[in-house]
């Protein structure tokens, strides 16, 4: 719910710019880049139980779960093809794919820094 809530703030606070939904592409890629971040500590940590596991299940799959949204950006992109911007749809499926891909290796990055 917490996830959810958040990513309705964001969407109401980031515009659309020139057509494309940059609030759902800004929160998956923030998210990419939490989840990542949560995982590295998380797993050097210790073995996935206890504390470890319910923190993983509540932050990760809960609030990450809920505050990314892929499945709104494939509306958005087919959205964006239907209203006659196939490149534009492309473009934005993409660029989340690939950045999102980007954003958790940075993050998996950022917690093996913040680890040693």
């Amino acid at each position: 719910m917490l996830g959810t809530g958040a990513r309705y703030e964001a969407g109401q606070l980031i515009p659309a710019m020139a057509g494309l939904p940059l609030a759902t592409m800004l929160v998956n890629l923030i998210g990419c880049f939490a989840l990542g971040l949560l995982l590295e500590l998380l797993v050097r940590r210790g073995p996935d139980r206890g504390w470890l596991r319910l923190t993983r299940l509540h932050l990760g799959t809960g609030f990450l779960g809920a505050f990314t949204t892929y499945s709104a950006m494939a509306v958005e992109t087919v959205d964006l093809g239907w209203a006659g911007h196939p490149v534009q749809a492309a473009g934005y499926f993409l660029a989340t794919l690939l950045l999102g891909a980007a954003m958790t290796v940075l993050g998996i990055w950022a917690g093996a820094r913040w680890s040693r």
